[in-house]
């Protein structure tokens, strides 16, 4: 997979399934100036101009879902009108399994294996338009949000977690951790930029498997590696310690 490019997991007629590579934005936002490319619709209306057509939003098309910036690993695209409306509604039941793995900052107080869950509600930051906070400060609505994450590995003054977030609420992952004392590593929006192990230069996180039930009716699921940079720094922080 060269720097820019998705992978291509999976394709049928209804869905295409990538692996999006860290540094590719998904598509545009409305923050000013305007979020700056290369787009994953962009490579998808190219390579699939069919899908242009398909969704709510002619700059999101066939987007269900979506992976922040600097977040490498796999996200599924609709490639037809019914398939998103489809795939939407299993986002929106909460049907869909998602699996992530992130690098915390710090020492989680968790034995390996164990589990635990986040369930706070998360609103938008009143200093930042673009940062989530999951507390009572948040600004206007806040809305349920829930992630349950498991203990993968100590690593120094880091901990590998396996996060499976029930909601898909943005930032997510990024807020919930903030509020536990342990954001993610490497992410300069919530203020980890310069807490980062040697080898990473980009948030700590991996969307690393997807499953869910295709248009057809079967269920299905899907991985994709961690890349280079994560495992480079997995490695040297195993190293050190």
């Amino acid at each position: 997979m060269s720097a820019l490019v998705p992978e291509i997991i999976y394709e049928d007629a209804d869905v295409l399934v990538l692996n999006k590579p860290a540094g590719l934005t998904v598509h545009p936002d409305d923050f000013t100036p305007p979020t700056p490319g290369p787009f994953l619709t962009d490579w998808l209306v190219k390579n699939y101009p069919a899908v242009k057509s398909v969704g709510e939003d002619s700059d999101r098309p066939g987007i269900v879902h979506r992976l922040d910036k600097e977040t490498s690993g796999v996200m599924v695209v609709a490639k037809t009108q019914p398939a998103f409306t489809w795939l939407k509604k299993q986002f929106k039941d909460h049907l869909v399994e998602k699996t992530y793995l992130a690098l915390l900052t710090g020492e989680v107080k968790m034995a390996v294996g164990e589990e635990k869950i986040i369930s706070s509600p998360i609103g938008r930051s009143g200093q930042d338009p673009r940062v989530r906070v999951a507390s009572a400060k948040a600004y206007g609505k806040l809305r349920p949000a829930e992630t349950k994450f498991k203990i993968a590995e100590h690593l120094c003054d880091f901990t590998l977690v396996e996060a499976f977030p029930k909601t898909g609420r943005t930032h997510q992952l990024r807020a919930h951790f903030k509020a536990y004392q342990h954001p993610i590593a490497c992410d300069i929006l919530y203020g980890t930029g310069n807490l980062c192990p040697p080898g990473m230069s980009r948030l700590a996180l991996h969307a690393s498997r997807l499953a869910l039930t295709l248009p057809g009716g079967e269920r299905a699921a899907w991985a994709a590696a961690l890349p280079g940079d994560f495992t480079v720094a997995l490695a040297q922080l195993r190293r050190a310690c």
